[in-house]
């Protein structure tokens, strides 16, 4: 193999992630030629919906799998965050890249010192507005889509007083400064997998240049929060979050659990062995459902 071929979205955020992909391709195998191909995914496309009313997390990988089926790329990069929890046997994840900052944060319009109660904040995630609502009662909220730099243009053009965002977009792009406020963990947990990139191959292929690339506590700490969500069968459509943080041998496991059904929702802890990471995820996701149904 001479040439590796990167899919990616072809948002900015997409393609700085995936050149962090091509440059470590290229400084442990400088043999090899490495270019990016960039596709607009259908999730890209359609903006005036919310991702629950229009198929979920799949439509920002469907035209990246293809493009690997039909062997027009080598590897994809993802945002493990938007990854559909189950993946094709035929199309596994080989990598998880060292984790960024998951903090979700707060953005204020340029120039701003203060958050304007009068208008909505920009945010689709139920995730989100359902702890949003814990730390600012009055608020309301109103759905934002489209990429980073979109979203900021609304922003400061007056459209929402705040935007809940995830301060690795933001520090990726070098938009730091932007951050008025961070969320820890325990405030706002994040989604599973933020902050973490994912790369993608087909099943059996040679991906050997990506030989040191994994980083192991993010394999881990991935492992058991995409386990709870999936015990739990959480989408877009509905507010589940978890993050781990690795200590050592230690996996500890943060938890939120909504119920369509009651509107109850309870956020949980788990601590054990990090080697037992998806057994921990189904635990805890037991363990919040449990205490859902007893509220």
């Amino acid at each position: 193999m001479k040439k590796v071929v990167i899919g990616s979205r072809e948002s900015r955020l997409a393609v700085v992630q995936s050149q962090q992909v091509q440059d470590y391709i290229r400084s442990h195998r400088p043999g090899l030629e490495v270019e990016i191909l960039t596709m607009k995914t259908t999730g890209d496309k359609i903006l005036d919906k919310t991702l629950d009313q229009i198929g979920g997390k799949g439509l920002f990988v469907k035209e990246l799998d293809l493009a690997l089926l039909e062997h027009k790329s080598d590897i994809s990069v993802h945002s493990l965050k938007d990854m559909p929890m189950e993946v094709p046997q035929e199309l596994p994840l080989v990598a998880f890249s060292r984790r960024e900052d998951p903090r979700d944060v707060l953005v204020l319009p340029e120039g701003t010192e203060e958050l304007d109660g009068s208008k909505p904040v920009g945010c689709s995630s139920r995730r989100r507005i359902l702890q949003l609502r814990e730390l600012y009662p009055g608020l309301t909220c109103k759905s934002v889509r489209g990429n980073v730099q979109t979203r900021l243009a609304k922003l400061d053009r007056g459209e929402y007083s705040a935007l809940i965002l995830a301060a690795a977009g933001l520090k990726r792009l070098g938009l730091e400064h932007r951050i008025f406020r961070y969320f820890e963990p325990e405030e706002m947990i994040p989604a599973a997998g933020q902050g973490i990139l994912a790369v993608q191959a087909r099943a059996g292929a040679d991906v050997s240049y990506l030989d040191g690339y994994q980083d192991e506590d993010s394999y881990y700490a991935a492992l058991g929060e995409r386990a709870f969500v999936r015990y739990l069968n959480g989408g877009c459509s509905s507010p589940v979050a978890a993050h781990g943080r690795i200590q050592g041998e230690e996996l500890s496991l943060l938890g939120l659990y909504y119920e369509e059904e009651t509107e109850n929702y309870k956020k949980g802890r788990i601590t054990g062995k990090k080697r037992d990471a998806e057994a921990l995820g189904i635990a805890l996701a037991k363990q919040l459902q449990e205490a859902c149904r007893k509220f």
